[in-house]
């Protein structure tokens, strides 16, 4: 498996602090990385390479196989909205936003059903959603709210597309259904680099099967440490 990533020659988290603070992407790095390694061609070769916008002092995947998530998670993240408005009216004032790392956990094949749903805070925009670790179904897509009611009956279930990114319309929504059948911990997020820093991300715990192929590896011998 092959990471790339970026590094800068600065604090990582002063990087992205800049960044929010104008709204904007967070400035130019100062060189790519392909597995935490700059390659020869960059003057940072021989330093330490900082890890990519990093929140945590341990991997979460890390944490998850070594049983050590205290302190670095927690898995409570919810699955329901817990404050609904009128996503694509006029937002309220408080949209009661926290911070936290926080993840699902799914058990070995558990199937699961997505609502992606666009909001009007800062404005409506189409999100380019990927999940790492799977393909999924788009089962059905609209504008304005999702309603839970009248909107699973129209979704197409059975010849959907296949993808792992999908658009959310721009004041719409989109549902999405995958099978929980890869053990790790996995990243999904909003392809906009920037949307990523605001919190359009989240982790997916999906937890060993019974049969030794359903089982999460041991971390190789020579894996780099950060």
């Amino acid at each position: 498996m092959i990471f790339v990533g970026e590094w800068w020659n600065a604090d990582s988290e002063a990087v992205i602090a800049q960044a929010l603070q104008n709204g904007g992407g967070p400035n130019v790095s100062n060189a790519y990385t392909i597995n935490d390694l700059p390659g020869p061609l960059y003057n940072c070769s021989a330093q330490g390479t900082n890890p990519l916008l990093t929140t945590t002092t341990i991997a979460m995947l890390q944490a998850h196989f070594f049983q050590q998530s205290k302190g670095v998670y927690t898995t409570d993240f919810p699955t329901t909205p817990i404050f609904p408005f009128n996503y694509t009216g006029t937002p309220p004032n408080n949209i009661m936003v926290s911070n936290g790392t926080k993840e699902v956990v799914l058990p070995f094949n558990t199937s699961v059903e997505l609502v992606l749903q666009d909001t009007s805070i800062l404005g409506i925009e189409s999100h380019p959603l990927y999940l790492h670790g799977f393909n999924f179904f788009v089962v059905g897509q609209g504008f304005g709210n999702f309603d839970n009611n009248k909107d699973p009956p129209k979704f197409n279930l059975v010849d959907p597309v296949d993808r792992n990114t999908v658009g959310v319309p721009s004041g719409g929504w989109v549902a999405i259904r995958f099978q929980a059948d890869n053990p790790w911990v996995w990243f999904m997020h909003c392809h906009l680099e920037v949307h990523t820093s605001w919190g359009l991300r989240m982790a997916w715990i999906v937890l060993d099967g019974k049969l030794p192929n359903q089982k999460l590896p041991p971390p190789p011998s020579d894996l780099p440490k950060c």
